[in-house]
């Protein structure tokens, strides 16, 4: 397995490949002073010719950094998910994604591609979570919530079940979501209420 980025991340993605048994193989950077992470090797800047039969991680939070990064990896894109996850034998999951240590997601639910759902958070039965979204730790989302492309769930934040929330938007650290959310938008409180509209996160 490779990995595209030596960030803190990269590390949190480490420990999920590593409790699977994957081995790693070298991880891409731009940064060249970078030679090392957690003693796996850093070796430069993004090469389609090296190591080509390999799968790929981004490791990088940000998701439109993300999402431009992967528009320029030639490479498979491989799955990581922490041993501990708990994750229904009848989820589907995209490439690219990232299903960290101690979360849990539940049956029939949906999670695209390069998604993170990240330490304890919880996903329930029939969410769908479009390309490129982070869940923040310890995020709850009830039954049957969408998640628009792109968009970042604080850490701490509740949806209750059935919400829609919009493309691009931010939900709050510890927010609590009562209502659908529309796109660029950022919502934070209990319950939760847009401080910003046409927040331009994605460009």
């Amino acid at each position: 397995m490779l990995i595209y980025g030596a960030s803190g991340h990269c590390k949190v993605i480490i420990d999920c490949l590593e409790s699977q048994g994957k081995s790693i193989v070298g991880i891409f950077d731009d940064d060249l002073i970078k030679s090392k992470l957690l003693n796996y090797e850093v070796i430069g800047k993004y090469d389609a010719q090296k190591f080509e039969d390999e799968e790929l991680i981004i490791s990088i939070g940000d998701n439109k950094t993300r999402k431009s990064v992967s528009k320029l990896i030639k490479h498979k894109f491989g799955v990581a998910i922490h041993k501990s996850a708990i994750v229904s034998k009848n989820v589907f999951v995209d490439e690219g994604t990232v299903i960290i240590h101690n979360a849990v997601v539940q049956s029939s639910a949906v999670v695209g591609k390069h998604v993170i759902i990240n330490t304890s958070a919880s996903v329930d039965h029939d969410c769908i979570l479009e390309n490129f979204v982070h869940i923040s730790p310890n995020a709850t989302l009830c039954g049957n919530v969408k998640v628009g492309e792109g968009t970042q769930i604080g850490a701490g934040a509740v949806v209750i079940p059935s919400i829609s929330i919009g493309k691009w938007s931010i939900i709050g650290a510890g927010a609590v979501v009562t209502k659908d959310v529309p796109d660029n938008v950022i919502v934070v409180g209990n319950p939760a209420r847009i401080v910003k509209k046409n927040y331009s996160y994605e460009k």
